[in-house]
């Protein structure tokens, strides 16, 4: 009923293999760039900025990066919040050096160098795999942490040991410091975040993402079939760590404006980001944006009702968004593993065939 197939044919291969091969979809999605780019940003206000909008973009890139990792390549990292922590404190010290140099860039080439830090702490999947690549990419989470509160170069020398990021603007608009308007700082990771997901989702739909998932599959049989698994997987490493680094430069720059690497890179961070493509799906770039979506407007939710409505204790709340995450991990990976993203699919798959029986 709500997809309308009949009469939708592909004439040609370039028409089959686009990204959003339907027309419903594609229409869909151009109406979701239409509201995202041309209404909300009007209607924006800081308390919608902050608490919900730029945490989603933000997150959405960190998790895009994790799930190309994760779920495409099979390669178990905990050191998310590590990366970002890279990302933010080349951010800061190419701002510094730099104020002349358009954000875009400073955001971009943060991203790159924490591509090739992803690269180095990469090399050890060549050899180990699973628990024990956990365990290592854990230890670079807490090395990086360590390495940002002991260098004070990366601080400047600050006496606090906190970054703060300097006023800088784009065609004239401000976008980090306080005095940026919320729109500006949302359509600056909004930009961000559409050719993120792009490029995402077309690496991932071509040889590159398929040679990942080979490995992710089986990587011996990979291996004999002709996929090069060094290649794949410190590409794996480098693709992601460049997102999780773009994610850790506006987190720091647009989002906070000042941030403590102990405290805002922290392994929870790690886990944070983890969470969200569990539960959003892992091997889908529309999981990274469900899962995303979820943890950001949860805690949201529970403080409008459990405080503002049912007048319960702020800790009480803040206990209650841990069991319930908890508890929704360990039903999706026993009854769902592909998370949200597979029930979206189940759903959209009823809908296309709805009023005829499966």
């Amino acid at each position: 009923m709500f997809y309308r197939e009949a009469g939708d044919f592909k004439v040609s291969y370039v028409d089959d293999n686009q990204t959003f091969p339907i027309k419903f979809d594609r229409y869909r999605y151009y109406a979701v760039l239409a509201v995202a780019f041309g209404i909300i940003p009007f209607v924006i206000n800081d308390y919608w900025a902050n608490a919900l909008l730029l945490p989603f973009l933000i997150y959405a890139i960190a998790a895009i990066g994790l799930n190309i990792l994760v779920g495409y390549c099979g390669q178990v990292s905990l050191g998310t919040g590590g990366f970002m922590a890279v990302g933010a404190y080349a951010c800061y010290k190419l701002m510094t050096a730099f104020p002349d140099v358009s954000m875009f860039i400073h955001v971009i080439l943060a991203g790159g160098i924490t591509a090739i830090v992803g690269v180095l702490f990469g090399l050890p999947s060549l050899r180990i795999k699973g628990f024990y690549l956990a365990v290592a990419t854990l230890a670079a989470q807490f090395f990086l942490v360590w390495l940002f509160n002991r260098v004070p170069w990366f601080y400047n020398y600050s006496a606090s040991g906190q970054i703060n990021a300097p006023e800088r603007d784009v065609f004239g608009i401000i976008i980090t410091g306080p005095n940026a308007p919320a729109w500006a700082t949302y359509m600056f990771c909004l930009i961000f975040l559409s050719v993120s997901a792009l490029i995402a989702r077309n690496l991932t739909r071509g040889t590159t993402g398929r040679k990942w998932m080979a490995i992710r599959d089986m990587d011996i049989a990979a291996e004999i079939i002709g996929v090069n698994p060094l290649k794949a997987k410190l590409t794996a490493f480098a693709v992601s760590s460049f997102f999780v680094g773009i994610a850790g430069a506006l987190f720091f720059a647009v989002y906070l404006g000042a941030v403590e690497v102990g405290e805002a890179f922290g392994i929870q961070k790690s886990f944070l980001v983890l969470f969200m493509i569990i539960i959003g799906g892992l091997g889908s770039i529309f999981g990274s944006f469900a899962g995303a979506a979820f943890l950001v407007l949860l805690p949201v939710v529970l403080k409008v009702v459990g405080v503002d409505v049912l007048g319960w204790p702020t800790d009480i709340v803040a206990h209650l968004q841990l069991v319930i995450v908890g508890a929704l991990i360990i039903l999706f990976l026993i009854l769902e593993p592909h998370g949200l993203a597979q029930l979206w699919r189940v759903a959209k798959e009823k809908l296309r065939l709805w009023p005829f029986p499966h």
